[in-house]
């Protein structure tokens, strides 16, 4: 269907600043087809504008859209992704630069299978916020799953420049880097000669290999001639993990794990492939402990989960002995230690990660649960205020920091500043938790 027409018409009311009939052009076309990246990036412009026009919505905005945001995430928790797209637009249709809430939209257009809509969105967040590493990735990802490598190279070099530590960035930033050498080679050796391509089972072998999406079949097919290659000499690194990279995607990350750890006894200084074979000896024992569940054998369950916990210790040690001015490491360990019922050993990583300004509210949140879990509630409160900074805005984490001031103001007897932090937390979310339990009951007290 040609949906030209009514863009155009859109188009022309945002032009002449009738943002209102605009906007509801294109939500009337989205409505027809969710996936129409054109009118999903044309609302966001429209939405965006007629938002300044009116200089902000406030604290109203705020509270008209807390329904349809807390709806929109229960829906995306239940996989519902179409209806959670719907719910986030009605939010961001009175909040329109909210950047975490045109993320999530983002997400749920994505798994809903909409990635040119998704990949609009993705774009727009990164106009909202041009260095947040969280929508740069995203959009360099829907930019490469569409064919566009040299496109997403670009969104994954500023996201490096956004975050320069950032790992799925720098990885991705090499794969796309090779793929458009590789292409570009293939494009000029094609130009050159067609008959340079003689070997016609390993041209079809490298056009797969450089598909994203492969059929379960294909994949099948793609493990049986990496391992006839493998059997032919055992010692080619670049072939287990080729064979690694496809057992992954068929879901064995056993099997995957036992390549990788072939590819580590000739690359034993790797550090990438190390950390690799950590992440898929988690996965391996994830998968293990559901069969468990499964099965009903919470003995072995378990066992397998205390065993997870100590691999993903040690391999969050490891980083920490590897890069110790990572403040994103220190966190991460900080926060296992946390969880593990270690407050003190959290402490002494979550105090270190406080280095990063970028991690500052988030270790100082994680260092007011250590105090808590240790009973020093009046050094709890103090990092939960430094967490909260002065921020007129609220997000989840926002709303967790405010529960748990409130919980402590609670347990030293201060009702009135307990009600206060629920209460704010009340005009955003009326459903978080029982926040609405909580000041009903503060009320008569």
């Amino acid at each position: 269907m040609d949906y030209s027409k009514h863009i155009q018409k859109a188009e022309e009311a945002a032009r002449r600043r009738n943002y209102d009939f605009a906007i509801q052009l294109y939500q009337q076309l989205l409505e027809i087809n969710p996936d129409v990246g054109e009118a999903r990036a044309g609302l966001r412009q429209a939405l965006l504008k007629r938002h300044q026009a009116k200089k902000g919505g406030g604290l109203f905005g705020k509270l008209k859209g807390a329904g349809p945001l807390t709806a929109a995430k229960g829906m995306a928790k239940a996989g519902r992704w179409d209806a959670a797209a719907k719910g986030f637009e009605s939010y961001l249709a009175t909040n329109p630069v909210d950047v975490e809430a045109n993320l999530e939209l983002g997400n749920a257009l994505e798994a809903g299978g909409h990635s040119s809509s998704a990949l609009a969105v993705y774009e727009f967040v990164t106009e909202l916020d041009p260095r947040n590493p969280e929508g740069l990735k995203r959009a360099g990802a829907m930019m490469a799953a569409t064919g566009e490598p040299l496109k997403a190279l670009e969104y994954y070099e500023r996201a490096l420049e956004a975050d320069p530590r950032d790992r799925d960035a720098m990885k991705a930033r090499k794969d796309l880097a090779a793929e458009a050498a590789l292409q570009k080679g293939r494009y000029e050796e094609v130009q050159h000669s067609r008959e340079q391509v003689v070997d016609q089972d390993q041209a079809q072998a490298l056009e797969r290999a450089q598909r994203k999406q492969l059929t379960p079949e294909e994949l099948e097919s793609e493990r049986d001639r990496l391992e006839e290659v493998l059997a032919r000499d055992t010692t080619d690194v670049d072939v287990l993990l080729q064979l690694a990279d496809v057992q992954e995607k068929l879901k064995d990350p056993a099997a995957a794990l036992d390549l990788v750890e072939r590819a580590l006894s000739f690359r034993g200084d790797d550090a990438d492939l190390r950390e690799r074979a950590d992440r898929l000896e988690v996965a391996s024992l994830k998968r293990a402990i559901a069969r468990a569940d499964k099965l009903g054998d919470t003995e072995e369950a378990d066992r397998l989960e205390e065993r997870l916990a100590g691999l993903e210790g040690k391999r969050l040690r490891r980083a920490v002995e590897a890069r110790p001015s990572d403040s994103q490491a220190r966190l991460a360990l900080g926060t296992h230690l946390l969880d593990a019922g270690d407050a003190d050993g959290a402490l002494a990583e979550l105090q270190k990660a406080l280095a990063d300004p970028r991690l500052e509210a988030e270790a100082h949140f994680r260092m007011g649960l250590a105090f808590k879990a240790k009973g020093f509630l009046d050094l709890a409160r103090k990092q939960f205020e430094a967490a909260l900074g002065e921020g007129s805005g609220l997000d989840d984490r926002g709303r967790e920091v405010l529960y748990n001031l409130g919980l402590i103001y609670e347990a030293e007897g201060d009702h009135a500043q307990a009600r206060s932090c629920y209460s704010r937390i009340f005009e955003t979310d009326i459903g978080y938790r029982d926040v609405a339990a909580k000041m009903e009951r503060l009320r008569t007290d």
